[in-house]
């Protein structure tokens, strides 16, 4: 069998041809540049050996100059991967949040230090809403992205999430957002100084610590916040639930993201005027973490009648109602599927005869 390779004119005209083996690396390395690796250079190697061992001259050409950077970097990037399947969902969730809270705050900070002349508070509902889309985005395929510890507890208790993670979710949902908190803090750093005169307040005209954590409306006493914030995260378990129930109508998978975002959205607009719909506790408790390290204080636990655990606490009992109603009026109701129905039949054919066997057990036996 005769070849006919034809060389591009990247190779110096001094250069010899390479012998056919070389070719054959050759079209690998070609190959591997273009993201179509055929075969990685462990496999190369030990048939071809190093591409420049017989030709010196070839060493200091830059595409294979190129092509050593890329493999050395896929090495350095395999060496940084975590095999922990925990530690790689804890970090997928701290992710998605500090997207979550990095386009939400940063929305309220733009129209707080511009004095509502670069945006609303629909520029707001809008951040936050698009915020939480490519946060689930970012997270989903590790994760779940639950982003909120109102959620991952609900998981819990419907028996879809292991306990033993939710503290370990929790943490790094706070720790996002956290680190969220601090990435505004210090992009907008200039304009907080100059909207609050040099001075950090949580309360007043120039108030800035509302740019990072919730506080009520002056007008909102703590019973008024708590059932503000129930009724908001129980509505938020309520769409979230029924985007996810496959059995309640099939939706595109990458529908549900853009999805739960509109949920957020329509929360916000029509439930977020009392206290700002945190609507969960690391959205609030991280961010409202970093002012009071950064500089405004002990008054961000203070202000609001000791506000600071409503976000918290609220949201989780909000979360449970709303998943207790969706599981009680739509969930339990679906019909088995045939899988199911065949699993629940096995089961009560133990110990029964069949005359005493219910008639959807007849129809499938």
């Amino acid at each position: 069998m005769s070849y006919k390779v034809k060389y591009p004119p990247l190779l110096p005209v001094h250069t010899p041809l390479p012998q056919l083996c070389h070719k054959v690396c050759d079209v690998v390395y070609t190959s591997s540049m273009k993201g179509q690796t055929l075969l990685s250079r462990t496999d190369y190697e030990p048939l071809c050996g190093s591409p420049h061992d017989s030709d010196p001259s070839l060493k200091d050409h830059p595409l294979l100059q190129g092509v050593e950077e890329t493999i050395g970097m896929e090495r350095l990037l395999k060496k940084c991967k975590i095999k922990n399947q925990l530690m790689r969902e804890c970090m997928a969730e701290c992710l998605g949040v500090y997207v979550l809270i990095l386009f939400g705050c940063g929305a309220v900070a733009q129209v707080t230090t511009s004095e509502d002349k670069k945006g609303q508070f629909l520029s707001i509902n809008l951040g936050f809403a698009l915020g939480v889309t490519f946060g689930v985005f970012v997270s989903r395929g590790v994760s779940g992205a639950h982003l909120n510890p109102a959620v991952s507890l609900s998981l819990c208790i419907l028996g879809r999430h292991p306990w033993i993670k939710l503290p370990f979710y929790i943490f790094f949902q706070i720790f996002g957002a956290f680190l969220a908190a601090a990435t505004v803090g210090l992009q907008y750093y200039d304009a907080i100084q100059a909207f609050g005169g040099g001075e950090l307040t949580v309360t007043g005209p120039t108030a800035t610590a509302g740019i990072f954590a919730t506080y009520p409306a002056d007008y909102l006493s703590v019973w008024g916040g708590i059932m503000d914030q129930v009724i908001g995260t129980a509505a938020l378990l309520l769409c979230v639930l029924a985007i996810g129930d496959q059995r309640n109508g099939s939706l595109p998978d990458g529908l549900q993201p853009v999805l739960v975002g509109a949920a957020v959205l329509i929360i916000g607009i029509s439930m977020g005027s009392n206290s700002g719909y945190a609507i969960n506790p690391a959205r609030d408790f991280g961010p409202r973490l970093f002012t009071f390290i950064a500089g405004w204080g002990v008054d961000v636990f203070k202000a609001g009648g000791g506000w600071w655990w409503v976000p918290i606490v609220a949201p989780c009992v909000g979360a449970l109602l709303g998943t207790l109603i969706y599981e009680l009026m739509i969930e339990v109701h679906h019909p088995l599927s045939p899988s199911e129905l065949q699993t629940s039949c096995q089961e009560a054919t133990e110990g029964k005869t069949e005359l005493e066997l219910e008639p959807d057990c007849e129809k499938a036996t």
